[in-house]
């Protein structure tokens, strides 16, 4: 069977229905034509001109290759074929009405809720500052925090546990996106009592990586920072899950450790700890915001990182 040619020389039934079909805009005008007998009360309840209204009403009579109005000066009337595409029109958009609020609902059961992923330092000094300036943005935003190291992180996202996640290392973990929200650096510290507290020159990368040290454990992102300055794998005297554990241990004097500075703040200006300086390492780290690749944080999750960037 030969197909047709349809206005303006398009054969009917190819090319998308975009083309074929007006769009909602003039679907919903016709509503309104029909509904108010005058073109120009039309016009005005979409809230457009009445020549745009005119000019929108000739293109979808071009479009449909019919006439669907006929205009006097006692108003405007619906041809016959007008009103069988003003029904059909009424059905298109009744459809629309229900996509779009079934993709409201969509948006808003995605928005009522936040699963956040971060490694250690920055969920116990960070996150609640910012998760406090989220609920005051949103606060029907139910937030969940699951705190863990950066490899821990990186499985939550991709397992679809978490919506976005923080992390502290050297690399991005593979399958994910990331932008850097800030920087961190690990200092070396010990208890007043240690004999490196009395040190009057830094300790050198050798020294650093032949003594024992309180560590957070392989996989967290101060372990990998730690590990690549020394060009190896530094030597645990004891190995923690928390930065708050570990900075206890260091406090009671069990030995050195290494730690963000964030999370020594409090304990060096109490001199409760002491940082020693080390020279010919670079203990400097970007901290990072990130998500599975090729997903955007969008809602909650994308407000929040707005707040980190703040």
């Amino acid at each position: 069977m030969s197909e047709v040619e349809g206005p303006g020389g398009q054969r009917e039934g190819t090319g998308s229905l975009a083309h074929r079909v007006p769009d909602l805009a003039a679907l919903e005008l016709l509503l309104a034509v029909a509904r108010l007998g005058s073109l120009g009360a039309a016009a005005r309840e979409v809230g457009i001109t009445q020549p745009a209204a005119s000019s929108r009403v000739r293109s979808m009579e071009r479009q449909l290759g019919v006439a669907l109005v006929d205009r006097s000066p006692r108003g405007s009337r619906l041809t016959d074929a007008g009103v069988l595409v003003t029904d059909w029109a009424r059905r298109v958009v009744e459809a629309a009405a229900a996509f779009d609020a079934g993709a409201r609902a969509l948006r808003d059961r995605r928005d009522s809720r936040l699963r956040v992923a971060a490694s250690m330092t920055i969920a116990e000094y960070l996150l609640p500052g910012w998760l406090l300036a989220l609920h005051a943005e949103r606060p029907d935003t139910a937030v969940s925090l699951l705190a863990g190291n950066s490899a821990r992180v990186a499985e939550l996202l991709l397992s679809g546990e978490a919506d976005l996640g923080f992390v502290e290392g050297l690399f991005v973990p593979a399958g994910l996106d990331a932008v850097v929200i800030g920087h961190d650096r690990l200092i070396v510290v010990t208890a007043p009592g240690h004999p490196w507290a009395r040190r009057r020159r830094p300790l050198s990368p050798q020294e650093l990586g032949e003594t024992p040290l309180i560590l957070r454990e392989r996989g967290s992102g101060t372990r990998q920072v730690l590990d690549a300055a020394l060009g190896g794998l530094a030597r645990p005297l004891i190995e923690l899950s928390s930065t708050t554990a570990v900075k206890a241990s260091a406090v009671s004097g069990a030995g050195p450790s290494v730690l963000s500075e964030l999370a020594v703040r409090e304990e060096l200006a109490l001199r409760r700890l002491v940082a020693v300086p080390v020279e010919g390492v670079s203990l400097r780290r970007d901290l990072r915001a990130v998500w599975p690749k090729g997903h955007r944080p969008t809602g909650p999750a994308r407000d929040l990182l707005s707040l980190t960037r703040a």
